[in-house]
């Protein structure tokens, strides 16, 4: 039997007032409820602190997460660039969760075993401390998302907040999974980087990399480098165990004297590549496969969730801003569900953009 009960809500208006009296209306009434998951319009930054004093008379709830997001999203909606409120009440534990930033550290003696976070995307170093915050929690592996905004963005950590990382820790009493969807599919093939330089890939196993990437895109494609080049893109990770678990870059340049490839990021000797194919199909299917390994990996049916999407995504890759909760709704019914649209998503150990992070409670 989970640990865990939890209840979710979402509203939309122009008034931050009746959008958050509309969600905390919609709320099921938890008893014992000790933790809340909050995701705003960024609309609604400077109203942040007002927004955090009311959810606290209108619940028994002291403790709440979250972050500021160009779009919320909740079980029945999503969208993007319009001010809304996402909610969700959860009951966990006594002492199962400990909420954190850089103001209140995780408390040593906490047996952290996972968490949900979010960042401020104007730190440097996120990557780093997305990879060192999940070497403190047992089960190495963290999610959520990085806050986004038209300008201040904002995260929510008992308090509004910016700069760094916060979140809600948990013991093992609660137990999580998570899922990527990365918006595209893999062609054949994988590649090892054999030679670099600073963001061009200039050989992959000992190959012009230009010419790889023709054979992989396949005879039409690969003798039209303009559409290949808006349709392919190149999944960088470390490692070839997973090919799924990749970092998606833009092709920004081609060298065709000498064969090279540019993205837009730093390239070494070492990394793993594959190309993959991002349209709305591919999109499409890659999300409903995330989903159905989720649904395998789940012991019970999952009692809440979590979904952050990149801000990129939306609309702009699917039918419209709802696909993406509509897909969720279709393997897990009724899901209690909140989230937001980021400027990164996290998972892992990783820093992920223009993909889709789900966290299931179960």
């Amino acid at each position: 039997m989970s640990n865990v009960v939890a209840s979710s809500a979402y509203a939309q208006s122009n008034d931050w007032h009746l959008a958050l009296e509309h969600a905390i209306h919609r709320l099921q009434r938890i008893d014992g409820a000790n933790l809340g998951f909050v995701y705003i319009s960024d609309r609604f930054t400077a109203n942040c602190d007002a927004i955090l004093e009311r959810l606290r008379t209108a619940t028994p709830v002291r403790h709440w997460v979250g972050a500021s997001g160009v779009g919320v999203l909740g079980s029945e909606q999503a969208e993007l660039d319009a001010p809304g409120i996402s909610l969700m009440l959860c009951r966990l534990p006594k002492d199962s969760f400990r909420v954190f930033s850089g103001r209140t550290p995780l408390p040593r003696d906490f047996a952290a075993y996972g968490a949900i976070v979010h960042g401020d995307p104007a730190t440097p170093d996120m990557s780093e401390l997305v990879q060192d915050m999940a070497s403190k929690v047992r089960a190495g592996s963290i999610s959520g998302g990085l806050a986004s905004a038209r300008q201040h963005p904002v995260q929510i950590a008992d308090t509004a907040l910016s700069g760094g990382m916060s979140g809600v820790a948990f013991d093992e009493r609660i137990r999580l999974v998570t899922g990527v969807s990365q918006g595209c599919l893999p062609l054949p093939g994988g590649w090892r980087v054999t030679d670099a330089d600073e963001h061009s890939i200039t050989e992959l196993d000992g190959r012009p990399a230009l010419q790889v990437f023709r054979e992989a895109a396949g005879p039409a494609l690969g003798a039209d480098l303009r559409r290949a080049t808006r349709n392919l893109r190149v999944g960088l990770t470390d490692a070839e165990q997973d090919r799924r678990m990749f970092t998606v870059r833009n092709i920004v340049g081609v060298d065709l004297r000498r064969g090279h490839l540019t993205i837009n990021d730093n390239v070494s000797e070492g990394q793993h590549v594959v190309f993959v194919r991002q349209d709305a199909d591919s999109a499409s299917e890659d999300f409903r496969q995330m989903l159905q390994r989720l649904q395998q990996a789940c012991p019970e049916p999952p009692v809440c969730g979590i979904y952050v999407s990149g801000s990129g995504r939306g609309g702009a890759l699917f039918d419209s801003d709802d696909s993406e909760v509509a897909m969720i709704a279709e393997v897990f019914d009724n899901l209690p569900l909140a989230g937001f649209f980021s400027s990164g998503e996290i998972a892992g150990d990783r820093l992920y953009g223009f993909t889709g992070t789900l966290t299931l409670f179960f």
